[in-house]
């Protein structure tokens, strides 16, 4: 596959879920997770468009207000960007679970947002994520899918059908393997 664009998933492949809740609501609690970025820096090396979609339902539930989510987005751009990565953009979805938006993860809202906005069309586009939610959503907006072992990729790989489905350590040796580096 002729990679162009890359959608991550935010919490647990970019970051460590290990707070309250797992919901990171201040930029003094982001944690990298191993290989992030190692894995951002290959992929802006490659000349990929990165894009990030996350499920923040702190907003929707009011345990935080969309103005931290912001600063944690932020942080993390910046903190990339110091890293050597440019991270393109960055689509979250703020509603609670029963809100039945179009852009809550398994649907594919936030995907097709970031396709739209990469100008990178679905066929050369693969979308990383570390539960099942991610994968389905990768699915239902057109793009090739493959999951990681940190965050929640261990429990999804032991309790989805994954047969098609690649599986790496981290997104450092997903990049590896997906840019074709020897």
């Amino acid at each position: 596959m002729d990679i162009h664009h890359v959608i991550l998933d935010r919490d647990g492949v970019l970051n460590r879920e290990d707070t309250e809740g797992g919901w990171i609501r201040d930029p003094e609690e982001w944690r990298w997770e191993q290989g992030a970025r190692e894995g951002l820096l290959l992929f802006s090396r490659a000349g990929v468009r990165i894009s990030v979609v996350t499920n923040q339902s702190c907003i929707g539930r009011g345990v935080a207000e969309p103005e931290a989510i912001d600063r944690v987005n932020d942080h993390m751009r910046r903190e990339a960007a110091a890293a050597g990565a440019g991270i393109d953009a960055v689509f979250v979805c703020p509603h609670a679970p029963d809100e039945g938006c179009d852009c809550r993860k398994p649907r594919s809202g936030l995907v097709r947002q970031a396709i739209e906005a990469s100008g990178v069309p679905a066929t050369q586009t693969v979308l990383v994520g570390d539960a099942a939610r991610d994968l389905e959503a990768g699915r239902q907006g057109g793009v090739e899918v493959v999951l990681v072992r940190t965050g929640k990729g261990r429990k999804t790989e032991k309790e989805e059908q994954l047969e098609t489905i690649p599986v790496y350590d981290d997104l450092h040796s997903a990049a590896i393997d997906l840019l074709g580096i020897e």
